[in-house]
C-alpha cells in the first residue's frame, strides 16, 4: 500500500503521489455506510478487529455485514444519508482535534490523543521516529514544523505503519509583515496561541489506536524534539540534515 496513486495509474493525473493505504483510508473516513464483505470467511476475533479499526476512523459510519457482497441495495444506493458538510466533520481526528471525539474504548479499545508541543523538531530524529513502527496506531494526522525547515508548515498523514508528509505553505509568523491577511477571526485564533519566540509554529498532531500505548508514543514525540541546548544555537538549525524531500515548495 505504500505505491502512489499515479504508479498504479489511478490517480486523478500523473503527479497523484497520495499513496494507495491513504486513499483508503480517507474513504473508510468520509463513508456513511462501510460494508464488510466476506465474513463467512473470517473469525469472530478478526471481525472485531475490522470493526474496531473502522470505528477508530470513523465512529458514526453505518457497518453492514454481507457474504458473496450480497447486500440490499436500498441500504447503499439512493439512501440521501450523504452530507458533505457532516462528511467533512465525521473523521475520528477532526473530532479529536475539536475536542468532541469520545473514543468507544470499552467495546472497541479504541482511544487518542493530540500530541502538541511548541519546539520544533530534529529532522534527523523525527525522520527516524516516522520510520518506526507504532504499534496499535491505525491514524495519525497533524501539522508540524522541523528546525531544518522552520518557515514550513508540514503535513503529516499516517495510515497504520505507512506516512507521507507534504508542505502546505508558511506559517503566519513567517509571512512578511506586508504581505499578512489579518481578518478578525484569524487575529482571534492566532491571539490564542502566539508564542513569543516562535509565533504560531507548534506540534499538532491526532493520533487514534487500538489497544495503543499513549506513554510511550508521546515519549517518542517528546524524544524526537530538538533539546534546549540544541534550541540555543539557532544559527545551525539551517545546516541540520533535512532527510524530508521538501527542501522547497
Amino acid at each position: 500500500a505504500t505505491e502512489t496513486l499515479s504508479e498504479l495509474s489511478v490517480g486523478l493525473d500523473g503527479g497523484d503521489e497520495r499513496s494507495l493505504a491513504r486513499l483508503l483510508v480517507e474513504q473508510v473516513e468520509f463513508a456513511d455506510v462501510v460494508v464488510l464483505n466476506k465474513l463467512d470467511l473470517a473469525s469472530p476475533e478478526q471481525r472485531h478487529a475490522v470493526e474496531a479499526r473502522i470505528k477508530a476512523l470513523n465512529p458514526d459510519a453505518r457497518l453492514i455485514s454481507s457474504v458473496r457482497g450480497r447486500v440490499p441495495l436500498t441500504a447503499v444506493l439512493g439512501t440521501g444519508q450523504f452530507n458533505m458538510e457532516a462528511a467533512t466533520r465525521r473523521p475520528a481526528w477532526v473530532k479529536e482535534l475539536a475536542g468532541t471525539h469520545t473514543p468507544e474504548t470499552e467495546e472497541y479499545g479504541i482511544s487518542s490523543f493530540v500530541y502538541r508541543a511548541r519546539h520544533p523538531f530534529h529532522p534527523r530524529r523525527l525522520r527516524d521516529w516516522l520510520d518506526a513502527r507504532w504499534p496499535g496506531v491505525v491514524r495519525a494526522k497533524g501539522w508540524f514544523w522541523v528546525a531544518s525547515r522552520p518557515n514550513f508548515t508540514v503535513e503529516l498523514q499516517r495510515s497504520v505503519n505507512t506516512w507521507e508528509s507534504e508542505v502546505l505553505g508558511l506559517w503566519f509568523a513567517a509571512v512578511p509583515p506586508e504581505e499578512r491577511d489579518m481578518d478578525p477571526s484569524l487575529a482571534a485564533t492566532l491571539c490564542g496561541l502566539w508564542h513569543d519566540m516562535y509565533g504560531d509554529r507548534r506540534q499538532e498532531i491526532v493520533v487514534i489506536g487500538v489497544d495503543m500505548n499513549e506513554a510511550a508514543l508521546r515519549a517518542g514525540f517528546e524524544a524526537s524534539l530538538m533539546t534546549a541546548i540544541e534550541r540555543k544555537h539557532l544559527s545551525t538549525w539551517g545546516r541540520l540534515e533535512h532527510p524530508f524531500p521538501w527542501s522547497d515548495f
